[in-house]
């Protein structure tokens, strides 16, 4: 499957609701050859806003993060399991991330990452691919908001900088 086909699928994508209430469907960005992948829950108010992954707070501190360790964004393919925001940012439902989890196997497919950084307990459900190193952390909200947390999440970027 090509990206543009995938592209195409999840904009016109009405496997569960939360397509009624979202302004846009947020794909993922980054190089379609990136050697990193960063997989968050779900698109929040400021990604459906904007149709882009984590550029809001949790985004700008992530940023932050990746940028402390020489891991630039523009080189790191980014996105989530879902593709839609949830009424106010709830975790996704079952239901939801069975429904988008065919598009991010999808987008593992077509990127070909040699890392995936697995953001929070939703991500984590992410099926394995051979030849793939995974690596499951808390999401950047959680690292923001509580020391024990960050400091795990901090060990966990560094050992992905050390893989690419």
């Amino acid at each position: 499957m090509s990206s543009e086909n995938l592209t195409t699928q999840i904009d016109a994508c009405r496997k569960c609701s939360l397509w009624k209430d979202a302004k846009h469907a947020v794909l993922g960005e980054g190089p379609a050859n990136a050697r990193l992948m960063l997989v968050g829950q779900n698109p929040g108010k400021e990604e459906d806003r904007t149709g882009r992954p984590f550029v809001g707070r949790t985004g700008k501190f992530l940023n932050h993060v990746l940028s402390e360790h020489g891991l630039e964004r523009e080189g790191i393919f980014i996105t989530s399991v879902v593709k839609h925001c949830t009424p106010r940012n709830r975790k996704p439902k079952p239901d939801e991330v069975e429904a988008c989890m065919p598009y991010l196997v999808d987008q593992v497919s077509i990127v070909k990452p040699s890392a995936i950084l697995l953001m929070g307990t939703i991500a984590w459900q992410t099926p394995r691919e051979k030849g793939i190193t995974y690596i499951e952390t808390y999401h950047p909200s959680a690292a923001m908001r509580f020391p024990k947390i960050r400091k795990k999440f901090l060990e966990d970027i560094k050992a992905l900088q050390k893989l690419v």
